[in-house]
Protein backbone atom coordinates (compact mmCIF):
# COMPACT_ATOMS: atom_id res chain seq x y z
CA UNK A 1 0.00 0.00 0.00
CA UNK A 2 1.09 3.56 -0.66
CA UNK A 3 1.06 5.48 2.62
CA UNK A 4 1.51 9.12 3.51
CA UNK A 5 2.43 9.51 7.18
CA UNK A 6 1.41 12.57 9.13
CA UNK A 7 4.12 14.28 11.20
CA UNK A 8 2.60 13.09 14.46
CA UNK A 9 3.19 9.42 13.63
CA UNK A 10 6.26 9.60 11.40
CA UNK A 11 8.91 7.73 13.40
CA UNK A 12 11.94 6.06 11.87
CA UNK A 13 10.96 2.74 13.48
CA UNK A 14 7.45 2.81 12.04
CA UNK A 15 8.69 3.78 8.58
CA UNK A 16 11.18 0.89 8.62
CA UNK A 17 8.58 -1.62 9.78
CA UNK A 18 6.00 -0.48 7.24
CA UNK A 19 8.58 -0.63 4.46
CA UNK A 20 9.66 -4.11 5.55
CA UNK A 21 5.98 -5.18 5.43
CA UNK A 22 5.89 -4.12 1.76
CA UNK A 23 4.35 -0.66 2.00
CA UNK A 24 5.64 2.37 0.10
CA UNK A 25 5.91 5.12 2.70
CA UNK A 26 6.23 8.89 2.25
CA UNK A 27 6.85 11.13 5.25
CA UNK A 28 6.32 14.90 5.46
CA UNK A 29 10.10 15.29 5.38
CA UNK A 30 10.29 13.25 2.14
CA UNK A 31 7.72 15.44 0.38
CA UNK A 32 8.64 18.82 1.90
CA UNK A 33 5.48 19.17 4.01
CA UNK A 34 7.03 19.48 7.47
CA UNK A 35 4.94 21.87 9.55
CA UNK A 36 2.23 22.16 6.90
CA UNK A 37 -1.48 21.92 7.68
CA UNK A 38 -3.52 18.73 7.66
CA UNK A 39 -5.35 20.12 4.64
CA UNK A 40 -2.09 20.27 2.68
CA UNK A 41 -1.14 16.80 3.94
CA UNK A 42 -4.36 15.19 2.69
CA UNK A 43 -4.21 17.20 -0.55
CA UNK A 44 -0.78 15.70 -1.22
CA UNK A 45 -2.09 12.22 -0.36
CA UNK A 46 -4.97 12.61 -2.82
CA UNK A 47 -2.67 13.86 -5.60
CA UNK A 48 -0.17 11.04 -5.00
CA UNK A 49 -2.86 8.38 -4.39
CA UNK A 50 -1.66 7.57 -0.88
CA UNK A 51 -3.57 6.51 2.21
CA UNK A 52 -3.03 8.91 5.14
CA UNK A 53 -1.81 7.47 8.43
CA UNK A 54 -2.20 9.84 11.37
CA UNK A 55 -2.76 10.20 15.09
CA UNK A 56 -4.79 13.34 14.38
CA UNK A 57 -8.08 11.48 14.07
CA UNK A 58 -10.51 14.35 14.65
CA UNK A 59 -9.05 16.66 12.01
CA UNK A 60 -8.63 13.95 9.38
CA UNK A 61 -12.15 12.63 10.00
CA UNK A 62 -13.43 16.17 9.44
CA UNK A 63 -11.40 16.45 6.22
CA UNK A 64 -12.75 13.05 5.12
CA UNK A 65 -16.32 14.28 5.71
CA UNK A 66 -15.69 17.48 3.75
CA UNK A 67 -14.18 15.64 0.80
CA UNK A 68 -16.90 12.98 0.61
CA UNK A 69 -19.85 15.31 1.23
CA UNK A 70 -18.63 17.66 -1.48
CA UNK A 71 -18.51 14.81 -3.99
CA UNK A 72 -14.77 14.29 -3.90
CA UNK A 73 -12.70 11.21 -3.29
CA UNK A 74 -9.61 10.26 -1.30
CA UNK A 75 -7.48 7.09 -1.06
CA UNK A 76 -8.38 6.51 2.60
CA UNK A 77 -7.39 7.51 6.12
CA UNK A 78 -6.01 5.30 8.88
CA UNK A 79 -6.01 6.79 12.36
CA UNK A 80 -4.33 5.79 15.61
CA UNK A 81 -5.85 7.14 18.79
CA UNK A 82 -3.62 7.77 21.80
CA UNK A 83 -4.82 6.47 25.13
CA UNK A 84 -2.60 8.81 27.18
CA UNK A 85 -1.09 5.67 28.66
CA UNK A 86 2.27 4.57 27.25
CA UNK A 87 1.50 0.92 28.00
CA UNK A 88 -1.80 1.01 26.08
CA UNK A 89 -0.77 3.26 23.16
CA UNK A 90 -0.17 1.38 19.92
CA UNK A 91 3.45 0.57 19.16
CA UNK A 92 4.80 0.45 15.59
CA UNK A 93 4.52 -3.35 15.41
CA UNK A 94 0.86 -3.16 16.48
CA UNK A 95 0.18 -0.50 13.85
CA UNK A 96 1.68 -2.67 11.11
CA UNK A 97 -0.33 -5.68 12.29
CA UNK A 98 -3.53 -3.63 12.48
CA UNK A 99 -3.06 -2.51 8.86
CA UNK A 100 -2.65 -6.17 7.88
CA UNK A 101 -5.83 -7.02 9.81
CA UNK A 102 -7.80 -4.28 8.04
CA UNK A 103 -6.78 -5.63 4.64
CA UNK A 104 -7.72 -9.16 5.63
CA UNK A 105 -11.33 -7.94 5.83
CA UNK A 106 -11.65 -4.75 3.76
CA UNK A 107 -11.03 -4.69 0.01
CA UNK A 108 -10.56 -0.92 -0.31
CA UNK A 109 -9.89 2.06 1.93
CA UNK A 110 -11.07 4.57 -0.68
CA UNK A 111 -13.31 7.22 0.91
CA UNK A 112 -13.19 5.51 4.32
CA UNK A 113 -11.61 6.20 7.69
CA UNK A 114 -10.50 3.29 9.87
CA UNK A 115 -9.25 3.58 13.44
CA UNK A 116 -6.44 1.04 13.74
CA UNK A 117 -6.97 0.74 17.49
CA UNK A 118 -10.08 -1.28 16.64
CA UNK A 119 -8.05 -3.70 14.49
CA UNK A 120 -5.30 -4.83 16.89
Amino acid sequence: MRLCLDEDISSRELVQMLTKAGHHVATPLDVDLMGDSDTLQITHAVRDDRVCLTKNADDFEALHNLIVLSGGSHPGVLTVRSNNNARRDMKPRQIVNAIKNVFAVVSTLRNHVFCLNDWR
